[in-house]
């Protein structure tokens, strides 16, 4: 077998261990609705997903409900459900649409009413309602992308512009009771920050959204800085959270099928945070470092990488680290670094992510393509296709970060 096919079954095989069937029937059966009403809302990536296999696991217990996803990332009707689709990374006039049906939900519920809230990642630009002017709101969602902030940044700067995040819509669906279920996209899992926390109390604080502001230079109308100047709830008493897949277990699923091919796996981290390119030279290093030590080994990596936008091109955090490891590794045999995003979406482009070998750097230069200014230009998509580097599963119904690998054949 060659090392693509071992990182193809690597990472299909993690993907689908990554799907929220399963994990949503297992969350499910540790609520007791009481006999309530059932009203279901789901958001993000995964939202048309988790609410097919929550609907599908509680046969004629849902009453209504809303489902908000990615544009092409609806499979169908499901019941009675009303779903939606909308813009990401930034919000658009139909997420605001669809948060606006979901609110209307809500707002009228009583103590006999339960919401069943499924979360997943991408719901803090699929479900907005902003507290500002929407041509505003989608500048600073803008700025904050080009940053370099990290996700949590991003959300305490989100979930104070809006009228959904930081517990604001465990505060709409009272005094109905919520049933958080959360498929995780945050390194950590903490849950005020999943979707900017719309039913969780909020950890941050004023200052430090004043604070990232400043660091990133954000550019704010006086209203903007108001809303920022505001405290978010500390405390709710409606609610209850269950988190059901992680990157954490992206990465046991890769460990488990990297030994089944007979590679000896090893886990970095869970936790990777820093710049797409950092990632991708650690990674070559690593490979180059055990190369030739005649055993094949699997060093694996999960969590999220920021890209710091430097020109114009198109790519995405996982197709510019596997990018920028081509060149650390030039000319290693049995050698192979990947890099996917488990939604199947990298970036605003059709790929999930990317794969490099040994022989990539040459491919490029074959092709008359300069890997230096590709990164630069941030254009890892162009540069991966024409070496045969992308690696596209189309849309995977779940979201939790990515996972990354170096091969080394032995």
């Amino acid at each position: 077998m060659s090392l693509r096919s071992d990182a193809e079954q690597i990472y299909r095989g993690a993907l689908q261990d990554a799907l929220p069937d399963e994990a949503v029937r297992r969350a499910l059966s540790q609520i007791d609705f009481g006999g309530k009403s059932v009203h279901l809302v789901a958001i993000g990536k995964a939202a048309w997903q988790m609410a097919a296999a929550a609907h599908a696991a509680l046969p004629g217990a849902v009453a209504d409900g809303v489902v908000i996803t990615k544009y092409e990332h609806a499979k169908g009707p499901i019941g009675e459900l009303r779903i939606f689709e909308a813009g990401h990374p930034v919000p658009d006039r139909n997420s605001y649409a669809a948060t606006g049906e979901v609110i209307k939900l809500v707002s009228a519920l009583t103590e006999r009413d339960a919401v069943l809230f499924l979360v997943s990642g991408g719901g803090s630009a699929l479900f907005e309602r902003p507290l500002i002017g929407e041509e505003e709101f989608e500048d600073i969602t803008r700025q904050l992308l080009a940053s370099g902030a990290d996700i949590t940044e991003m959300n305490v700067i989100r979930k104070r512009l809006s009228a959904v995040k930081g517990g604001k819509f465990a505060q709409l669906c009272a005094p109905a009771r919520v049933y958080a279920v959360i498929l995780s996209d945050v390194l950590g899992d903490p849950l005020d920050a999943i979707a900017s926390g719309p039913a969780y109390p909020d950890s941050s604080t004023r200052e430090d959204a004043l604070r990232i502001a400043r660091q990133y230079e954000l550019r704010l109308s006086p209203a903007a800085l108001a809303c920022l100047e505001e405290e978010t709830p500390k405390t709710l008493d409606n609610v209850e959270s269950i988190v059901t897949g992680s990157v954490r277990q992206l990465c046991t699923s890769a460990e488990r099928i990297c030994r089944e091919l007979g590679y000896r796996p090893i886990l970095l981290t869970d936790r990777l945070s820093c710049t797409a390119r950092d990632a991708g030279v650690f990674l070559a290093n690593i490979a180059r470092s055990h190369a030739g030590d005649g055993e094949k080994l699997a060093y694996i990596a999960g969590g999220e990488t920021v890209v710091r936008l430097t020109g114009h091109g198109l790519g995405g955090r996982n197709q510019e680290l596997a990018l920028a490891a081509a060149d650390g590794i030039r000319g290693l045999e049995k050698v192979c670094v990947f890099s996917v995003g488990s939604d199947g979406t990298d970036g605003p482009t059709d790929a999930a992510g990317g794969y490099v070998d040994g022989g990539s750097a040459q491919a490029l230069e074959a092709e008359g393509i300069e890997l230096a200014a590709v990164l630069q230009d941030n254009d890892s998509y162009h540069a991966l296709e024409a070496i045969g580097g992308l690696i596209v599963t189309g849309p995977t119904g779940t979201n939790v970060n990515d996972l990354c690998c170096v091969l080394v054949g032995g």
